[in-house]
C-alpha cells in the first residue's frame, strides 16, 4: 500500500476506479485559436500547463463543421495567428478557405509549436470546484479525469452548445435527422435525395448552396432573411497569396486598430454627410470588394441611426431582389420593406445561394407564415403541407457565447454555480473573468468584442492579457486574483450602455440572446470596438489590475 501522500493524489473518477489527480499551473479547455494560442503561449513563459479537448484534433469549430459548404468567412491573412514561424511557409489556397484546409491550417499550428505532446483529446469537462484554502480548482471531466490547478483557463468558443428546437415528432422520423455540427466524418450520398434544410443562418446559407447542386429536391425552411452580402470568393494564383509576406508583420500590427479586428474600419463620416450619387458610388464599391466591407468598412453611422441604417438595406434589397426571378421569392428572402436593422444579426458572406431559389427543385418555405407543426415518419408537417424527406438539416444554431461555459458545473467559494450566477443573465469584468470564480479567465466569451471581433485577433488579444496576469501573480507571489462585484455590475451597465446607443437591441438575434427559449434577453457582445477594448484592458493592467481583488 502506498504512502499517505501518494494516497493524496488519488481520487474516485466517478465509474469507479482510482486516477491519480494531475497538478498543474494550468487547464486550458477547448483547442481552437484561443486553447491552442495560451497553450504555447504559457508553456514558453514556464508555466506547468495542459489543454483538454472533446474533440479528436486541434480546430475548435473547425473540427465539428464539416458539413458541405462549411467554410470562414474572415478573408486571409485575417484568419491566422500572427507568429511568424506559422505563416513564413504556409500557403492558403483560397480568400475564404474551407473547413478542411482549415483544419489541415490547425494541424500545421500543432505541428509547429509541438502542441499535442500536452494535449488530451476526447475529453470532456464536466466540473470545476474552488477550494479557498489551497487557492486551486480541482476539474474533473467525464472520461475520470481530475486536476488540480491554480488557473482555469476556458476557450469554448461562442458555438459549444447546440441547439435543438423540440419539435414533436423528431423521434417519429425514419430518416436521417442531423445537427450540422455533428455531419459524419465520412460524407453521407447525397445525391438525388430529399432534403430540407432548417435554418438560414450563415450556415444554412452555406450547406443550401452546396447541397442545391446534388440534392433531388431541397427545401430550404426560413424564419427570418438573412441579409447575406457576396463573398467574393478568390482561388490563388498559387504560390500568391492576397499579401506579400513581407507585409505580414505590419498587417498583423494593425489588427487591433478597427472596429472589427480586421484590416478594414468604418469610414470617417456618416451616411448622409454624401450626396445620394455618392452614397451610391461608396455602396457599389464596397460591395464589389465583397467581404464584410458592406457592413464593417461602410459609414460610421450605419449601426447607429435607423436612417442610416435604411439606406444601407435598401441598397441591399435592390441589389439582391436582382438575382432572384420570382417576385414572391423575392418578398421573403428581400422583403420592400425593411424586417429588422440591417447588421444587427450575424451577417453572412453568400457564394450564389441567392440564385438557387431559381432552380425547379428547390423550394423555399417561410416558417413565418407557414411554421413547422411537426415531424411525422417520412419528413415534415408544416400549417400548409406535409412534405417528405431523406434528409432533415437541422441548421438551428447555438446557445451561443454563454452556453459553452454554463453547460460546465463551475462552482466558487460560495458553492454557487456560474449557471446559477448568470440565471439573470451574463455577468463579467472586461469579458474575460466573473466576480466570485477566482483565478478562471476565458476567452471569447460575453461581454467581449468576439462575434464582432475576428477570432485569431480576439485569441492574441485576450490571450496575452490573461498571461500578462499570471505573470503579474506570479512575480509579486499571488495566490488570488478575483474580479470585484461591482467591476462586474459596472462592466455590464457599459455593455448595455454601448448597446442602447446602437440599433442591436432592437432587433431579435443570438447577439441578444433571443435564438434561445427562455434565455434572459441582453446584449452579449461589447460593442465598443477592439481598438476601445484593447485600450481598456491594457490600462486595467497598467494600473495593478484595477477591478479585481489579489490576494497572496
Amino acid at each position: 500500500m502506498g504512502s499517505i501522500d501518494d494516497m493524496k493524489h488519488l481520487s474516485l473518477n466517478g465509474y469507479g476506479t482510482a486516477s491519480s489527480v494531475q497538478e498543474l499551473d494550468a487547464l486550458i479547455v477547448g483547442a481552437g485559436f484561443g486553447g491552442a494560442y495560451q497553450l504555447w503561449k504559457l508553456r514558453n513563459e514556464g508555466y506547468n500547463v495542459k489543454l483538454v479537448e472533446t474533440g479528436t484534433n486541434y480546430g475548435g469549430v473547425w473540427y465539428w463543421n464539416r458539413y458541405p459548404g462549411a467554410r470562414v468567412d474572415s478573408a486571409i491573412p485575417h484568419y491566422e495567428f500572427s507568429d511568424p514561424a506559422l505563416w513564413k511557409d504556409w500557403i492558403w489556397k483560397q480568400r475564404f478557405p474551407g473547413s478542411a484546409e482549415l483544419r489541415a491550417y490547425f494541424a500545421h499550428v500543432a505541428d509547429t509549436w509541438d502542441l499535442r505532446k500536452d494535449t488530451k483529446f476526447n475529453t470532456f469537462v464536466e466540473n470545476a470546484t474552488w477550494d479557498d484554502g489551497e487557492a486551486r480548482w480541482t476539474v474533473k471531466t467525464r472520461e475520470g479525469d481530475t486536476f488540480s490547478v491554480r488557473y482555469l483557463l476556458l476557450n469554448t468558443g461562442f458555438a459549444a452548445k447546440r441547439y435543438i428546437p423540440e419539435w414533436k415528432g423528431i423521434e417519429k422520423f425514419q430518416g436521417t435527422f442531423i445537427h450540422p455540427s455533428y455531419w459524419p466524418h465520412e460524407e453521407p450520398n447525397l445525391k438525388g435525395k430529399k432534403v430540407a434544410v432548417i435554418g438560414t443562418g450563415s450556415t444554412g446559407i452555406q450547406l443550401a448552396t452546396d447541397l442545391s447542386k446534388v440534392a433531388g429536391f431541397l427545401a430550404v425552411f426560413q424564419r427570418t432573411p438573412n441579409m447575406s452580402l457576396p463573398m467574393k470568393q478568390i482561388d490563388y494564383n498559387l504560390p500568391e497569396q492576397a499579401l506579400p509576406k513581407p507585409k505580414y508583420p505590419d498587417f498583423f500590427h494593425h489588427r487591433t486598430d478597427s472596429f472589427s479586428g480586421f484590416s478594414f474600419n468604418f469610414l470617417p463620416r456618416s451616411t448622409f454627410d454624401d450626396t445620394p450619387e455618392k452614397r451610391s458610388e461608396t455602396y457599389e464599391s464596397l460591395w464589389a470588394e465583397g467581404d464584410f466591407k458592406f457592413w464593417l468598412a461602410t459609414y460610421y453611422d450605419m449601426l447607429f441611426s435607423e436612417e442610416a441604417n435604411r439606406e444601407a438595406y435598401n441598397f441591399w434589397r435592390d441589389k439582391t431582389r436582382a438575382k432572384i426571378h420570382d417576385s414572391k421569392i423575392a418578398d421573403i428572402l428581400a422583403p420592400m420593406k425593411q424586417p429588422h436593422a440591417f447588421g444587427c444579426k450575424r451577417v453572412s458572406l453568400e457564394n450564389g445561394y441567392f440564385e438557387i431559389f431559381n432552380e425547379p427543385h428547390v423550394k423555399l418555405v417561410d416558417m413565418r407564415t407557414t411554421p413547422i407543426q411537426e415531424l411525422s415518419e417520412t419528413g415534415i408537417k408544416t400549417t400548409e403541407e406535409e412534405l417528405e424527406f431523406d434528409y432533415i438539416i437541422c441548421a438551428t444554431g447555438y446557445d451561443a457565447i454563454t452556453g459553452g461555459l454554463a453547460q460546465i458545473d463551475i462552482r466558487g467559494p460560495s458553492g454557487e454555480s456560474l449557471k446559477e450566477h448568470w440565471k439573470d443573465g451574463a455577468k463579467t469584468y472586461l469579458g474575460m473573468s466573473v466576480a466570485g470564480f477566482p483565478n478562471m479567465f476565458f476567452t471569447y466569451g460575453p461581454q467581449a468584442p468576439t462575434a464582432f471581433c475576428n477570432g485569431p485577433t480576439c485569441a492574441e488579444l485576450q490571450g496575452n492579457w490573461i498571461v500578462g496576469v499570471m505573470n503579474h501573480m506570479r512575480e509579486k507571489g499571488l495566490r488570488k486574483v478575483d474580479a470585484e462585484r461591482e467591476s462586474e455590475k459596472k462592466w455590464k451597465d457599459e455593455i448595455w450602455k454601448l448597446a442602447n446607443a446602437s440599433l442591436l437591441p432592437s432587433t431579435k438575434s443570438w447577439y441578444m440572446g433571443d435564438n434561445i427559449p427562455g434565455k434572459p434577453r441582453e446584449p452579449l457582445i461589447y460593442l465598443g470596438g477592439v481598438p476601445t477594448y484593447y485600450k481598456t484592458v491594457n490600462e486595467c493592467a497598467a494600473n495593478g489590475y484595477t477591478g479585481f481583488k489579489l490576494e497572496k
